[in-house]
C-alpha cells in the first residue's frame, strides 16, 4: 500500500464545516457532501456560536452555513468568522432568496449565496469555487446581483459598503433579547455581566430608537436577526 500517495490525496480534500440547527437537514447535507470523493467533512454544528469555535478550532476550508440559527444567527457568525479566519471561506445555504438577506451576507463576509432548493450538484459545485477564492450564487440570485450589491468588483463583494450601526456583541445580545432570553440568562450565554447586558440593552435602545422589548423582538425579525420560530410566545 503506497501510504505516501494516499496522505496525498487526504491532503487534497475540501475541509468543510456544517452549521445548520436541523440536525435531520444537516446529517442529510453531511451524507450528501461525504459522497464526493474531493470533500471531508470535519465537523457540524447546531448554532452560531458552536460555528464560530468550531472554525476557530477545525480551521476548515469551506463552511456551509445556514442563516436562522439559535444563539446566534449565520449572518453574525460570518461576520466574526470573516474576521477571525480571512481564509475560510464561508458558502450561506438558505431558504431566504430575499436581497436584503443576500446584501447582508457579502457585507458580513460570505463569498457566496445558495438557495435550499438547489440541486447537489449546485451546492458541491459551489463549495469548490468559494475554496477558490471566487464568488458563488445560485442562478436566481446571480441574475439580479449587480442590482442587489451594485459595488461588486471581478464578481466578489467589495467589503465595508453597508454600514452597520450596531456593535458585533450589540448584535449578539439583541438576537437573545428577542428569543426571549432574561439578562441573567443572556450574561451567562455570553460570559459577561448582567450590568454589562443591561449597559448593551441601553445603547440598543437609544440606537435605534426603540424603548420596550417588543420593540426590539419586532425589530431582529424584521431585521432577519432571528426568524419567526423564535419569537417569544
Amino acid at each position: 500500500m503506497n501510504l505516501p500517495f494516499i496522505q496525498s490525496n487526504l491532503m487534497k480534500r475540501i475541509t468543510i464545516l456544517l452549521a445548520e440547527d436541523h440536525e435531520i437537514v444537516g446529517q442529510g447535507l453531511r451524507t450528501l457532501l461525504e459522497m464526493e470523493t474531493d470533500f471531508v467533512v470535519v465537523g457540524s454544528a447546531l448554532d452560531g456560536r458552536s460555528a464560530v469555535v468550531l472554525a476557530k478550532k477545525l480551521r476548515p476550508e469551506v463552511i456551509v452555513m445556514d442563516i436562522g440559527m439559535p444563539l446566534m444567527n449565520g449572518l453574525e457568525a460570518t461576520r466574526q468568522i470573516a474576521a477571525a479566519l480571512p481564509a475560510t471561506k464561508v458558502l450561506i445555504l438558505s431558504a431566504h432568496p430575499d436581497d436584503a438577506y443576500v446584501r447582508e451576507a457579502l457585507d458580513a463576509g460570505a463569498s457566496g449565496y445558495i438557495l435550499k432548493q438547489s440541486t447537489s450538484q449546485e451546492v458541491c459545485g459551489g463549495i469548490r469555487v468559494v475554496r477558490d477564492g471566487k464568488a458563488y450564487f445560485s442562478p436566481a440570485i446571480a441574475t439580479r446581483i449587480h442590482r442587489i450589491l451594485p459595488d461588486l468588483e471581478g464578481g466578489r463583494p467589495l467589503p465595508g459598503n453597508l454600514k452597520r450601526s450596531l456593535t458585533s456583541r450589540e448584535r449578539e445580545v439583541l438576537q437573545l433579547i428577542a428569543e426571549g432570553k432574561a439578562n441573567k440568562e443572556t450574561a451567562d450565554e455570553l460570559g459577561i455581566s448582567i450590568k454589562t447586558v443591561e449597559k448593551h440593552r441601553s445603547h440598543l435602545m437609544a440606537k435605534l430608537d426603540i424603548h420596550h422589548t417588543a420593540g426590539l423582538t419586532r425589530y431582529a425579525l424584521d431585521e432577519g436577526i432571528i426568524e419567526s420560530r423564535f419569537q417569544p410566545d
